[in-house]
């Protein structure tokens, strides 16, 4: 728990510079880090690993992996772990993070609560992921994932400087863990509800656009193995544009996404749930 309270100050520390040491290269650099990484959360760890709504060839599989590993958001064991133990027990006392606990704790307090991973402890801890242990590259991540964001860093600043640094590590990893946390937290408070989920997951828009395509959070729980969040033609969904890009390629095979008849089955269930509610 220590230890990610001092790497999340670090970070919010840094972008404190961020309007003093302000450059167009090192904007840009974080712009496209931030889609790099943040397309290694959602269209990896997330969609591919968590869920395995899509398969990659693992030269590919790998590349994504890696680029999440450098979010600084835990190894690609560590993570998806969290997050099936998330689905398997959405919005209860089991949930690692969910808004019954408080708004606070969901966003971003069950990083650095302690028990949290003494709950997944109990829970089984990583033995949810034995597909993934049984791979040497991701058991290689889960030891090493904080040296390849210090590296990055290293390079970064050997290339521009200390803007480059800011921006690059600070602003876009501290921008796109709050865009991440945003989804266990006002993704599971405010917004709609397409779907009768059992949950408290919700649909916000705007929340869609900053993290490519998770904010359509109800759709989601409604339909976790969809490849495809965004399930109307309206609903912006970035990772998914991208994973239709690697199909037409031929790069994205078993693209999985809900037929019509179970939409029309979960829609069905929602209407009478509701009435008799």
């Amino acid at each position: 728990m220590g230890f990610s309270v001092v790497v999340f100050l670090a970070l919010h520390c840094l972008c404190i510079f961020a309007p003093f040491h302000f450059n167009w290269p090192a904007f840009w650099v974080a712009i496209t880090l931030y889609v790099a990484t943040g397309l290694g959360i959602t269209l990896s760890y997330h969609r591919s690993l968590a869920h395995r709504s899509l398969r990659l060839p693992k030269w590919l599989e790998y590349f994504f992996a890696y680029c999440g590993v450098l979010s600084l958001q835990g190894s690609p064991i560590e993570w998806v772990s969290t997050h099936r133990y998330h689905h398997q027990f959405t919005d209860t006392k089991k949930d690692p993070h969910s808004p019954i606990q408080s708004l606070w704790f969901s966003h971003m307090g069950w990083m650095l609560d302690g028990r949290r991973r003494q709950l997944e402890k109990e829970l089984g801890g990583l033995k949810n992921v034995e597909d993934l242990r049984k791979q040497p590259f991701y058991e290689f991540l889960l030891r090493t994932n904080l040296l390849h964001s210090i590296a990055l860093g290293g390079v970064l600043y050997a290339v521009g400087g200390f803007p480059f640094l800011v921006w690059g590590v600070g602003v876009r990893t501290t921008f796109l863990h709050h865009a991440t946390f945003l989804v266990n937290s006002v993704g599971h408070m405010w917004g709609n509800k397409a779907w009768n989920t059992g949950d408290m997951s919700t649909n916000n828009w705007w929340l869609a656009i900053i993290v490519f395509g998770e904010g359509w959070h109800n759709n989601h729980h409604a339909f976790e193995y969809s490849a495809r969040h965004g399930l109307k033609w309206w609903q912006i969904d970035f990772t998914w544009y991208t994973i239709r890009f690697l199909q037409a390629i031929g790069l994205a095979t078993d693209v999985k996404v809900p037929t019509e008849i179970q939409k029309q089955r979960k829609a069905t269930n929602g209407r009478i749930m509701a009435a008799l509610n």
